[in-house]
């Protein structure tokens, strides 16, 4: 076995498990498997933020490789390619050089879907986060074109890395802009639901979530990262909706509670179902997927739900990230399951405080500043519920594993 092919392969490999948005702990566990499959038992793994860094033996010479050589995140596409390398490595299936190909040809894999199809996803997803809110018509009417706008800026901006970093403001500031002046001119209820669905793919949920799943596992530099990351984009975020309301102002009915649900008591059950049509789209789900993210994500949103209803608000996020969890992970057993992760990260959106959190900086920065705190605390213990459910979602996977197993 060539060392440095296997180390070239492990690192490849954990670069594109980071970009796919993997919990750092877990991905020094699954490499540390493959490594002990090709022969290396000893190796030692560290995944920081924006490198790796693998030794065979210790007191060996390390070797550090760049996450970012990897082109950034992954498609859900490119992601269950690159699980599938990982599965078949951990079974030292395959040789390290035929594994750095196939890893690299994950990551360099071309769109399924062109660019007016990503930006009909990203409009149909968009719609769905909206009939989740229980909204107004007019609501889901601006979510879906605004849905539109954004996802034309969101291509537009992936062609130059430097307006990454600008793209949520640009992007709150266009939305929360156009909708005070529809408000202002009595074309449109000035409402939250419409222009929050519309950022929902620039809320870093995710982000905040695994930022403490891995502060909870002591993975403290990258779990630190995660949060101040996610904080910065949320910042940004509610920058462009302030910057939006002082230059344009906020009309009066912006300030008052959100209109009631006239679309229908359906509508936050239809919204999984959008939501997953629209996901599939944007981001490539893999082949004959759609069944199997249907059935994870109304898996978490019905528990929710149902936690909701049983336990109240805060521990709701508990019991749909922990049902969440133990579906995904059920659903990879299977000989045509997606990788958990794929199925997983979907239902982030439905479960993470991210709307809630940008609504709450939102206030807190305008001059709601009572409502603001109070969304802010509620955000922040909702995202540790999730997290704490995602962290007892795994062990109870494994339990029950074992029983099948047995059984």
């Amino acid at each position: 076995m060539d060392e440095r092919e296997l180390r070239q392969f492990l690192l490849y490999l954990g670069s594109a498990l980071t970009a796919a948005g993997e919990a750092v702990n877990r991905i020094e566990e699954r490499l540390l498997k493959v490594a002990a499959a090709y022969g290396a038992p000893h190796t030692r793994v560290s995944v920081l933020p924006t490198y790796l860094v693998v030794s065979l033996e210790p007191g060996q010479p390390a070797t550090l490789e760049p996450t970012r050589q990897l082109r950034g995140g992954l498609r859900l596409d490119q992601t269950a390619l690159v699980y599938d390398v990982l599965r078949d490595a951990e079974r030292a299936a395959l040789t390290p050089a035929a594994g750095i190909e196939q890893v690299l040809a994950a990551v360099g894999m071309p769109p399924r879907f062109g660019a007016a199809t990503r930006t009909l996803g990203h409009a149909i997803m968009i719609g769905g986060l909206c009939l989740i809110l229980a909204p107004t018509w007019a609501d889901v009417l601006l979510a879906v074109l605004f849905g539109v706008v954004v996802g034309l800026m969101r291509l537009a901006g992936a062609r130059w890395a430097s307006a990454q970093m600008i793209m949520p403001v640009i992007a709150a500031f266009t939305v929360s802009g156009i909708t005070f002046l529809l408000a202002g001119g009595g074309w449109a209820d000035a409402d939250l639901r419409a222009m929050v669905a519309p950022l929902v793919t620039f809320l870093p949920g995710a982000m905040l979530t695994m930022g403490v799943v891995e502060l909870s596992a002591y993975e403290m530099i990258t779990g630190s990262s995660r949060l101040v990351a996610g904080a910065l984009q949320l910042l940004l975020l509610a920058f462009g909706i302030i910057g939006a309301a002082h230059l344009v102002g906020v009309p009066t009915p912006a300030a008052d509670d959100l209109a009631p649900n006239t679309v229908g008591w359906w509508a936050p059950w239809l919204g999984p179902l959008v939501v997953v049509s629209g996901t599939y789209l944007l981001f490539a789900a893999p082949r004959r997927s759609l069944g199997w993210l249907l059935l994870v994500l109304y898996s978490g949103w019905i528990s929710q739900y149902l936690g909701n209803l049983v336990l109240g608000g805060y521990l709701s996020g508990f019991v749909g990230a922990l049902v969440l969890t133990v579906v995904a992970c059920l659903v990879e057993r299977l000989p045509s399951g997606p990788p958990a992760l794929v199925s997983f990260l979907p239902g982030f959106w439905l479960l993470v405080p991210g709307a809630l959190t940008l609504i709450g900086m939102t206030e807190y920065l305008g001059q709601d500043t009572v409502r603001g705190v109070e969304d802010l605390i509620g955000a922040t213990a909702s995202m540790v519920s999730i997290a704490l459910g995602v962290l007892c979602g795994h062990p109870i996977y494994r339990a029950l594993g074992r029983f099948i197993r047995t059984g």
